[in-house]
């Protein structure tokens, strides 16, 4: 094709031809045909201006286009395209000790990977090498990547197809939801079921054999399944039963980490450190793709005289390394992790006032500016507005409507999310909040009382 403007029209027909979608049936895809972003905002081919509440896959934490992190990327690509991953290059030099300063504790040394799922997949093995023993506990609300591995530690209906060939190994327990879970009694304190939830932990290791299990995997704040914020306790209790059987703490922060939840890292809000914390997404906000497990001082010397049985081409990519430094010095310049904090108070009051205003709305949940609204046909209930791994006439009229005003966010079975870029400024968000509001007489209309 020798013009290479296309129309809109062939942007979409095109990839739909030669693609195959994640996550999609092939006839169903009906993709937006992203042309430039910039800021919170990205606009289609053909002009209309999308904002952008979810940083498109919850990744995009210093916003679009920031000029600082292109210019890095093309400097790099002067200087170095690749580098194999045996090589010592400047920007691996340059990456260590700045993201080495807001790691917690003693979490100071990296493995470099392409991505959350491959991130997770290393943790993984490091945690089954250095334990010697075999089992994982993870929880049913997780989401932990689409590999072999990843998928089978996920507890979400995404590994169904995976199963029963599944990784063996794998023993799942229930979210600290406070919203849905029975542990939850009405009137118990935040603590009362934080203990409650770990009490069924350590009965679940003991029925297992703590002596066999390598690691409990989780995601700090559960990203995809809901927005989970675990109770204060939740995390403190977790650090010391993994240390009185031995068991290693793994958390998954691809998405809560890197500034999402107003802290550099979401263990952060809880004074916890983990034995290896993975992380993908914010680490370059996704201008170049990175993932990256942050391992303890005693996981990093178990491989001092052995050799660690893993690696990837790409382990350590100077390009990707680059996008990373530029993108850590954005979040610390801007102090965009303070900006997450303090828009997630605004945040917060923005998705009370929803509840307070609309029956439909069951629950809200957020921390930072890692937000999420639970849809309900009745509130007393709390019958979701659409099945368990399914779609509804109402969120689909939802999700439709907030395209059609130019918001962009993820509606996911009887939910959405509202994740904006951490770069938001107040007067972005409220005008998210309005064009949110007025989708919501949608779904109000499906309430039962």
């Amino acid at each position: 094709m020798a013009d290479s403007k296309l129309s809109a029209e062939d942007v979409v027909r095109l990839s739909k031809e030669y693609t195959l979608w994640s996550w999609s049936a092939q006839n169903a895809v009906n993709p937006i045909p992203m042309e430039k972003a910039k800021g919170a905002y990205f606009w289609d081919a053909a002009g209309k201006r999308y904002l952008d509440f979810n940083s498109q896959l919850m990744c995009v934490n210093i916003g679009h286009g920031d000029q600082r992190v292109i210019d890095a990327i093309k400097k790099q690509a002067d200087e170095l395209a690749y580098a194999g991953p045996g090589m010592a290059t400047r920007v691996r030099a340059e990456f260590g000790p700045l993201l080495a300063k807001h790691t917690p504790g003693d979490l100071k040394k990296f493995f470099f990977t392409l991505g959350g799922a491959e991130a997770n997949e290393n943790a993984l093995k490091f945690a089954r090498y250095t334990t010697g023993r075999s089992k994982v506990i993870t929880r049913y609300r997780s989401y932990h990547g689409a590999t072999q591995g990843a998928i089978a530690l996920t507890g979400d209906p995404r590994r169904w197809p995976n199963e029963p060939a599944g990784m063996p190994g794998v023993v799942r327990v229930f979210d600290p939801d406070k919203y849905r879970s029975r542990l939850y009694r009405e009137g118990d304190s935040d603590r009362q079921f934080a203990d409650n939830c770990l009490a069924e932990m350590e009965e679940v290791m003991i029925y297992e054999n703590p002596q066999s299990i390598a690691a409990v995997f989780i995601e700090t704040v559960t990203g995809t399944n809901g927005i989970i914020v675990p109770p204060d306790g939740y995390m403190q209790g977790l650090r010391k039963l993994c240390d009185k059987y031995g068991i290693l703490l793994v958390c998954d922060e691809v998405m809560c980490g890197l500034g999402r939840t107003g802290a550099w890292f979401a263990v952060d809000h809880w004074q916890v450190v983990p034995d290896m914390i993975t992380m993908a997404k914010g680490l370059t906000s996704a201008y170049m793709p990175l993932g990256c497990v942050a391992v303890s001082e005693k996981i990093a010397h178990y491989f001092d005289e052995r050799v660690y049985q893993g690696g990837l081409t790409y382990n350590g990519h100077p390009m990707s390394l680059a996008a990373a430094v530029a993108n850590l010095k954005v979040l610390e310049e801007d102090d965009l992790v303070g900006n997450a904090r303090r828009l997630g108070k605004v945040m917060a009051g923005l998705l009370d006032d929803l509840k307070a205003e609309h029956p439909s709305v069951g629950d809200v949940r957020s921390i930072g500016l890692f937000g999420i609204v639970e849809l309900v046909k009745n509130r007393k209930t709390k019958e979701p507005l659409a099945p368990f791994n399914g779609n509804s006439e109402p969120m689909q009229k939802l999700g439709a409507f907030l395209k059609e005003k130019g918001l962009y966010t993820y509606v996911h079975w009887h939910t959405f999310f509202t994740n904006p870029p951490l770069s938001i400024t107040e007067k972005e968000l409220k005008e998210g909040f309005e064009i949110i509001n007025d989708a919501l007489a949608i779904t109000d209309k499906a309430v039962t009382r």
